[in-house]
């Protein structure tokens, strides 16, 4: 198999927001690597610190509030987090590029979709006005929108949901990125429209060679889209393993409650969906022992006591879970079905 080049490496991040009264801790110690051409998928619920952790990466985050007291994050041998502003803009939209989730918001609504598509192409690419319209019409065509040319002159408005999400595709890959995060690229968009976008990325992503992390709550999107996963829970990584894997034998009790939670094939149309009871901590506060324990159908008195490590309980399959070792694994309690 040939080797991939390493693009990008997290190490031991911490993200946290000071107030004068509290500090949130949104992001405690993800580590990561990404090669170029692989999707990464970041799955989790609400809160879980998935877009906080998309959004370091670009250094996005307003500082203050938000401080960054540990970690790496490595790009082509730079550490983005030590990098001055100037160099920064030089590197966002241009080698790292990032799909919001809601594109009605994230596009502005009194400039036509040709203005902001261009707007992209001059800045990084130096182009005049003309080549930067030919890119865009250009760019267009590329993610399926018909037209292009009279699409150009038109506004956000004018475009349906799937249309403007793939005039956010068509801006984040404008200047051939090598790394696109798309941060829940498909919510709110009707099933035909989330499959035609997956496809869209996936073909381009193919051409471009670009390396994608893919931030959802969306165990389907990450089996159809996705090389590796990452299971965040209250700020940190619970489980790590390749997409297959994580189908075939998930091993965190969180990770079991997502599936459980979820309509996915594997799920009969005769069982009901299991939600996780409770709700996740409140990131204030210190946590002393695992995150999950006050939620997990397994906890036992170790779990409020002690923080799990992440370790390997196989090659590539690394589980953060007092029960879940090379030497023992914590069998599954089968669901209790209506």
């Amino acid at each position: 198999m040939e080797k991939r080049e390493r693009l990008l490496e997290v190490d031991n991040l911490h993200v946290h927001f000071r107030s004068s009264a509290h500090t949130v801790k949104a992001v405690n110690g993800v580590s990561f690597t990404l090669h170029r051409g692989e999707t990464v998928g970041i799955v989790g619920e609400s809160g879980s610190g998935k877009s906080v952790t998309a959004t370091s990466l670009l250094r996005l985050l307003p500082s203050p509030p938000a401080n960054y007291p540990k970690g790496v994050i490595r790009y082509n041998g730079e550490d983005l987090l030590k990098l001055p502003e100037k160099r920064m803009r030089s590197i966002r939209g241009n080698e790292i590029s990032m799909i919001f989730q809601d594109p009605m918001t994230s596009l502005n609504p009194v400039f036509t979709v040709g203005d902001q598509i261009m707007e992209v192409i001059r800045l990084h690419n130096g182009l005049s006005k003309k080549e930067a319209k030919e890119r865009a019409e250009e760019m267009l065509r590329l993610v399926g929108i018909p037209e292009p040319k009279k699409r150009l002159s038109m506004y956000p408005h004018e475009f349906s949901g799937g249309m403007r999400q793939r005039v956010m595709i068509a801006i984040a890959l404008a200047c051939n990125p090598k790394l696109l995060i798309a941060d829940e690229p498909t919510t709110a968009l009707d099933v035909t429209v989330q499959a035609q976008i997956l496809t869209l990325m996936k073909e381009l992503q193919q051409q471009f060679n670009t390396a994608i992390i893919m931030i959802t709550h969306d165990l389907g999107v990450v089996w159809e889209s996705c090389d590796k996963v990452i299971v965040m829970y209250a700020g940190s990584a619970v489980e790590t393993a390749s997409a297959k894997t994580l189908y075939d034998n998930p091993q965190h009790p969180y990770t079991w409650g997502l599936f459980d939670s979820q309509i996915l094939s594997t799920v009969s149309q005769q069982e009901r969906l299991h939600p996780i009871p409770g709700s996740p901590p409140d990131l204030r506060a210190e946590m002393k022992g695992c995150s999950f324990a006050n939620r997990c159908p397994y906890a036992k008195a170790v779990c409020q006591e002690k923080k799990p490590e992440l370790i390997e309980t196989e090659e590539g399959h690394q589980v953060a879970c007092h029960f879940q070792t090379k030497d023992k694994t914590l069998e599954r309690k089968e669901r209790v079905l209506a």
